[in-house]
């Protein structure tokens, strides 16, 4: 376990996260270490400020702009699969894990309690030599853990983060290992790791630009995709199915 986490997640890690848990304590990673964006950017958080404050709100979409999509080109299959869930998206563009944490402490989350909270986060951390797997995954488990500790009700999905790119890249593999070393989180009964990247591939690890035209956001057939393989586990998490 590396030392952001809290006890009660019970999660265990491999030996290089625990070493470099040891090596993090006196100086954390930047994905763990939790910092605001401007212009825009706080407009956007301070609106999901404001419509938390409404209350309503059964499910969370959290990431990056992957997940702000689904007001885009996402918004068609958001209508038929969230907004009769009560759904709110709490996606912004650009964001690394050190971004959504913040917003999470400064009030994305604040005074709801949501059955289900999906989140998917992590591939701008990884873009060159910006952050390792590892320390990708620590942010992961510091979001998780903000989310166990002020929702405590609200179970967490996590999800792998997408692929990227025409076919296999580091960049893909960096994403896939700090995905892996997240899944530990998971202890099947508050927090649970569900892997839909190979529904975006063709059989020899393509991804198309139907699917992705820039080869890392989606289509509206990629979000079609996106909420139809979830369907399943988010509605057994939110209690809609045994």
């Amino acid at each position: 376990m590396i030392r952001y986490a809290r006890p009660r997640l019970l999660c265990v890690f491999a030996l290089s996260m625990v070493a470099a848990s040891v090596a993090w304590a006196a100086d954390p990673p930047s994905t763990v270490v939790p910092v605001p964006r401007e212009g825009g950017w706080i407009q956007r958080h301070n609106s999901f400020n404001d419509r938390v404050k409404q209350g309503d709100v059964d499910l969370l979409l959290i990431g990056d702009s992957i997940t702000q999509g689904w007001e885009g080109n996402g918004k068609d299959a958001w209508a038929k699969h969230y907004t009769p869930r009560k759904a709110v998206n709490l996606g912004i563009g650009g964001d690394r894990t050190q971004h959504v944490l913040w917003r999470l402490q400064n009030g994305n989350i604040a005074n709801i309690k949501p059955k289900l909270a999906v989140l998917m986060i992590g591939t701008n951390n990884s873009n060159g030599n910006d952050n390792t797997a590892e320390e990708t995954a620590a942010g992961i488990e510091a979001i998780v853990t903000n989310l166990r500790d002020n929702l405590p009700e609200t179970k967490v999905l996590i999800l792998a983060i997408f692929p990227r790119g025409e076919k296999p890249n580091p960049q893909r593999e960096k994403n896939a290992k700090a995905s892996e070393i997240a899944s530990k989180l998971a202890d099947g009964q508050n927090v649970f790791f569900l892997d839909i990247g190979q529904k975006f591939l063709t059989e020899d690890g393509t991804l198309t630009r139907e699917i992705m035209p820039d080869f890392l956001h989606l289509s509206p057939q990629g979000y079609t995709i996106w909420a139809e393989a979830i369907e399943p586990e988010v509605a057994k998490l939110m209690g809609e199915t045994k």
